[in-house]
Parts: C-alpha cells; sequence; structure tokens
C-alpha cells in the first residue's frame, strides 16, 4: 500500500428535517450574524423555512443571498463578497446544490478580506483561513458539501478551479426531506452524476486509496439500488436519503482520488451549451467507460459486480464494461434522461472544438486511467454524438 493523505469534514449530521438544527450548530460555532448563500428556487420552493425558524428561536441575524445561478461566474462570487463584508457576517452557509455551496465555500475565505477571487484560482493558492462554515446540500448529485474544490465560470466558455483542504467545510447537514420535491430529471442527472464521481474515483490514476476505494464503493451500493425509486417515486423519503448519503461519500472519495476524463470531456459541454453538469456526465460516461477498458477493466468489473447486483457477468472483463456502458445508456435513456449530442440539438461540426476545449481540462485529465490524445476526446465525442 502506497503512502496517502486522507482529508474530509469533520463533522456530518444525518436525517430527516436535520436541517432544523442549523441554529443549534451555529450557536455551537459562535457565529450570530450568517450570511446563507442560495439560490431564487430554494426560497420559493420554501425550503429554508424550517431552517430560518431555527435561526429566529436562538436570534441570529440572517442575510440571504440568493443570486447564485448555475455554473457561477465570478461576478456573482464578488458581488457578493461586498454584499457580507457589508452585514459584517462572522459565519456563512451553503443551502442549495452544487453552485451555491461553490460560491459559500469562496465566500468563507474572501469575506475576511486578505485575498481576492484572482489571487486563489489554482491548487492550495489559499494563504489565510476562512469564516466557520455550513453545508446543506439540497440535490443528492455534486458532492460539493464535502469537497475542496470550488468551480467558478469565468468567460463565455472557461471555467477556473479554487483547489484547497481551507473549503473543507466545518459541518454538513444531510436532510433528505429537501430533496423529496426536485423533478425527476434532476433527481436523475444529479444521481448519474454521483455515480460518475464514484466511478472515477475508484479508477483514478492519481491518488486512489483504500479509504477513497471504500467510499466509492459504498456510494455506488448505494446509489444503484436506489436511483430509479428516488427519481420514480420522488417522495420515498429512504431512497432520497441513501441517496444524498451515496452522492456525499461519493464526493469524499473523489475528493481525495480525483475525476478524470468524463468530467474533462463533459465541462466543454456545460460551458458551450448550458447542458447541466450532471446530464453532461451521463451523455459522455458510456463511451470513456469503453475508451478506459483497456487500462481498467478488472476494475471496472469489481464495480459491475455492485452497479449490476444479481446480474450474471462475463468471465472477460472487458466484456463486463461493455455490460456496464450498455447499462448506463438504458439507465439514461429509462430516467428520461437524453442519451447523445444530437438529441440536444449539438452540430456535428462543433465537436473538433468540443475536443481542443477537453483538452484544456489536463487537472482532470491526468488522473485518467489511460492517456487521452485530441484525436481520442474527438473519437469520444462522436461516439456520444
Amino acid at each position: 500500500m502506497q503512502d496517502f493523505h486522507f482529508s474530509t469534514v469533520s463533522d456530518v449530521v444525518v436525517g430527516a428535517d436535520s436541517s432544523k438544527q442549523l441554529g443549534d450548530m451555529l450557536v455551537s460555532m459562535d457565529v450570530r450574524r450568517v450570511l446563507i448563500v442560495t439560490d431564487p428556487g430554494i426560497i420559493e420552493f420554501g425550503l429554508l423555512d424550517s431552517a430560518l425558524e431555527s435561526l429566529q428561536k436562538h436570534n441570529i441575524a440572517v442575510h440571504i443571498y440568493s443570486d447564485v445561478v448555475a455554473d457561477p461566474p465570478a461576478a456573482v462570487v464578488v458581488a457578493a463578497v461586498k454584499v457580507a463584508q457589508d452585514f459584517a457576517c462572522d459565519g456563512v452557509v451553503g443551502f442549495g446544490g452544487g453552485s451555491s455551496m461553490d460560491v459559500a465555500k469562496l465566500l468563507a475565505v474572501l469575506i475576511k478580506g486578505e485575498q481576492s477571487l484572482q489571487d486563489i484560482y489554482g491548487v492550495d493558492q489559499i494563504s489565510g483561513g476562512r469564516l466557520p462554515l455550513i453545508q446543506v446540500p439540497t440535490t443528492a448529485g455534486t458532492g460539493s458539501e464535502v469537497t475542496m474544490v470550488s468551480i467558478i465560470t469565468t468567460g463565455k466558455t472557461t471555467k477556473a478551479g479554487v483547489v484547497s483542504r481551507t473549503l473543507l467545510a466545518d459541518k454538513v447537514i444531510l436532510d433528505a426531506r429537501l430533496t423529496v420535491g426536485l423533478p425527476s430529471a434532476v433527481t436523475a442527472a444529479t444521481g448519474i452524476d454521483a455515480m460518475v464521481h464514484a466511478i472515477e474515483a475508484f479508477t483514478s490514476k492519481r491518488l486512489k486509496n483504500p479509504l477513497s476505494d471504500m467510499l466509492a464503493c459504498e456510494a455506488l451500493r448505494l446509489m444503484a439500488n436506489n436511483l430509479e425509486t428516488a427519481v420514480k417515486q420522488g417522495d420515498n423519503l429512504e431512497a432520497r436519503s441513501a441517496m444524498l448519503l451515496g452522492a456525499m461519500l461519493a464526493g469524499q472519495a473523489f475528493a481525495n482520488a480525483p475525476v478524470a476524463a468524463v468530467h474533462a470531456l463533459a465541462y466543454p459541454l456545460g460551458g458551450n451549451y448550458h447542458i447541466p453538469h450532471g446530464l453532461s456526465n451521463s451523455l459522455v460516461l458510456p463511451h470513456v467507460l469503453r475508451f478506459n477498458a483497456s487500462h481498467c477493466a478488472a476494475l471496472y468489473a469489481q464495480l459491475a459486480a455492485i452497479i449490476l447486483p444479481g446480474t450474471t457477468l462475463p468471465t472477460d472483463a472487458a466484456a463486463v464494461t461493455e455490460l456496464l456502458a450498455d447499462h448506463f445508456l438504458t439507465l439514461a435513456a429509462d430516467l428520461g434522461l437524453q442519451t447523445s449530442l444530437q438529441q440536444l440539438g449539438i452540430d456535428k461540426n462543433d465537436l473538433p472544438q468540443l475536443a481542443e476545449e477537453a483538452m484544456l481540462q489536463q487537472r482532470l485529465l491526468i488522473n485518467n486511467p489511460r492517456e487521452v490524445s485530441l484525436n481520442d476526446a474527438l473519437a469520444i465525442y462522436h461516439e456520444a454524438f
């Protein structure tokens, strides 16, 4: 066993209605003026109501910043910093999907005023501390609540990441009741997104370790057994709870054994066509599995036994990979998701540009079990078309 470094959050609370404990948690952290980072949909559907009641009970002053959008641009972060500093908050809560939690991580650092957003792009560029931070996910997908990464849109089609252990939250609340009202398409796409996190962590060329492997396998067991139920029976709290926990475990896995080619090829789809991240991952996953089979079919075979329980698998590992790739195509279709780029109106002539943009994601591609060339990326997009 090689030496490794594993980092994660220190405190996780799991349970239906556990968001009602937010006030108690903030008091225990000596937070009296909190900034809640969220999006308009969270407020519209009343998902914050119980948490806000718990803050009121403890006389905690609160400012809700709800201007977060999908793929948040740098301007949103900069504007939120000014709002938070004017409010003089002493703690931050990310409440929502991955975008809200990513912005909350950055605000917890930037509100202190010691560094600008431009200063902290890249790996381990944060030099100071941060304000107390609690994350409350409302989707079972991104795993952002337990990762040390925040992704920000920096241009029309470009993104940049901030990677630092400083971004790991102090506490995480997993309240499955917050996910009950999610549309089936969102549940499906975010669920497959989380499964991709686990699959890529388990096969990561760099930093794969026994703890990340254990978390990835349990994440896949939970999600494989509950995704279809969560999509088709949206009020099934048990399935919702399993998906939320599975997504977090996958997040803990890929925070330490980073993701690879699936994500690298998915990012240009989101940047150019504003396709939701989970759907982008779902579109390229089967084709990356086939591409990687020559280098990690044995690992895929181990995962197939978890993802396809009760299925008699071929003895040939490469054949198992084919079965797994076909499974994800069928699963996406059964859950009502598009399964090809063509279905989303993408022009075949755009594929070379997408391949070039994917090759810029070397931070991710270096983790892939098989080296990806420009021609390889283009071929995978053609397979996905």
